[in-house]
Parts: C-alpha cells; sequence; structure tokens
C-alpha cells in the first residue's frame, strides 16, 4: 500500500524542497519507487534541485485538464530507477487546481508507487490545502527559529483537524556551536514546544546550498557527509527501521574543534 506524505512547515525558507528531493532520492536507493510532487504552483522549484527542469513537458495542470495522461507527465530520473516526479506548472497560480483534483491527481499516482511525497508550498492558503488533500502522513520541517517553530506548531493544529494523525518532525539547519552559545534553539527546546515525535536532525552545511544549486541531491555524492547521512538514516526510519540512532551532532562538532584545536598547538 502507497504512503501519501506531506512535506510542509508554514514558513518558507526552511528547505522543504530540499529535504523532499534528498529523501526520495535516498527512499529509491533502498529500492522503493518514489513519485515526487511539486505542488508550489506558480513557483515551482522541485525540478530545479532535482535537475531535471530542461526535461520537464507536462505538468500536473495538464494531467488535471486531461491534455496528456499521467504517465506522459512523470519525469524519470535516470541516475536512480523508481524515482519520477511530477512537475507543477509555473504559468497557473495556486487557485487554479481544487483540493479535490489534487486528491483525486495524487490518488491515481499513488497505485503505482510505495511512496508519493508531496512537497507543500509555504504559507496555510490554497497551495496548502492542495498539498494536503490526499495524505495520510505528514513530515513538519522547521529550522530552529522562533517564528518557524510557531509556524510549524500552527501547521500540526491544521494537519489534526483534517485528520492526519501520522506527523513527524524534522530539524533542519542546526548549528550545535551556536546551540552551545545559547544563541539557537536546541533540539529539546523544540520538541518542547512541538511535542510530536522526532525522525530527523539535518545540520546546516554549504553542501546542501551547493549541491541544491547542481541539481544533484547530497545523498548521491559519493564523499560521506553529514547531511548526507541524516536524510539516508529518515529514509530508514521512514521504512519501519526506529533503531537507527540518531546522528549525535554536538559530538560531531566538539571533535572538529578538538582536531583544530590540537593543529594550532602542533
Amino acid at each position: 500500500m502507497s504512503r501519501i506524505i506531506v512535506i510542509t512547515s508554514g514558513k518558507g525558507g526552511v528547505g522543504k524542497t530540499s529535504v523532499t528531493a534528498n529523501l526520495g532520492m535516498a527512499l529509491a536507493r533502498l529500492g522503493r519507487k518514489v513519485a515526487l510532487v511539486d505542488a508550489d504552483f506558480g513557483l515551482r522549484n522541485l525540478d530545479l534541485i532535482l535537475g531535471l527542469e530542461n526535461r520537464v513537458v507536462y505538468t500536473a495542470i495538464e494531467v488535471i485538464a486531461g491534455e496528456c495522461r499521467l504517465e506522459q507527465a512523470l519525469v524519470k530520473d535516470k541516475r536512480q530507477a523508481g524515482l519520477v516526479l511530477l512537475p507543477a506548472a509555473q504559468n497557473r497560480n495556486k487557485d487554479a487546481v481544487t483540493p479535490t483534483q489534487m486528491k483525486d491527481l495524487i490518488s491515481n499516482l499513488a497505485k503505482n508507487y510505495d511512496y508519493v511525497l508531496v512537497d507543500s508550498p509555504a504559507g496555510i492558503e490554497t497551495g496548502f490545502r492542495n498539498a494536503i488533500a490526499a495524505a495520510t502522513e505528514a513530515l513538519i520541517i522547521t529550522t530552529p527559529e522562533v517564528a518557524a517553530v510557531r509556524d510549524a506548531d500552527r501547521v500540526v493544529g491544521l494537519l489534526e483537524a483534517h485528520e492526519i494523525k501520522t506527523i513527524r518532525l524534522i530539524i533542519n539547519r542546526l548549528r550545535p556551536e551556536m546551540i552551545r552559545q545559547n544563541e539557537m534553539l536546541s533540539m529539546e527546546d523544540i520538541l518542547d514546544l512541538l511535542v510530536i515525535p522526532l525522525i530527523g536532525i539535518i545540520p546546516d552545511d554549504e553542501r546542501i546550498i551547493v549541491s541544491s544549486n547542481r541539481g544533484e541531491p547530497l545523498v548521491l555524492d559519493s564523499k560521506p557527509s553529514l547531511p548526507g547521512m541524516a536524510f539516508e538514516n529518515i529514509a530508514k526510519r521512514l521504512e519501519g527501521k526506529e533503531e537507527v540512532p540518531f546522528l549525535d551532532l554536538m559530538a560531531h562538532n566538539d571533535n572538529l574543534i578538538n582536531r583544530i584545536r590540537r593543529l594550532f598547538k602542533g
């Protein structure tokens, strides 16, 4: 049975699209069939993050209008078998699609995939309602900022009102050194405020920005990295491997600082 998961936040700029791209790729690398849906009509970016922008011919709008078949609009990722993208239209606004149309579209898509990950636009208006229409699960993305956490809390309430009961949290762009200096909310602070299960922590890392600009999801990088490992671990936990440990980012940061100190002492 397919799992339809909306990836949302309320606040813009917290990294939903990069999480969607990397998590989708990580699940496909585990052998799952994964469809990624860009629900941000008018401002699509998921195709850019995946490096598939030049291969988009049809979008969800043409499928809904009956101008093409669903299979024709799906862009297959040649780097990873089992991963496809259903792009949004750039020349339409969010009001061009209704929640009922999105629900029917995603339900049809889900028949052939193990996972459907829906990249929700920022805000809680029409685009958000479209993105959650077919979802049975949700991943809330927040950064360690008060505004982002407050918006995430608002979205949790809206998801529960929509009867989406399986809601889990991903904390993105965590900076251990700022936490240590009390300049950033800690993981414990965020969990106390949101009171939903944590499924992943992703450190702030410039390699995520570089990979996004290149259209190469970080999990494809042959060089191991903490954020790449974090995405892979989230995928494993979604697969039911709850025993997968969380990365101890504070310890990794301490090791780096200690190496630098030893270098200078030497």
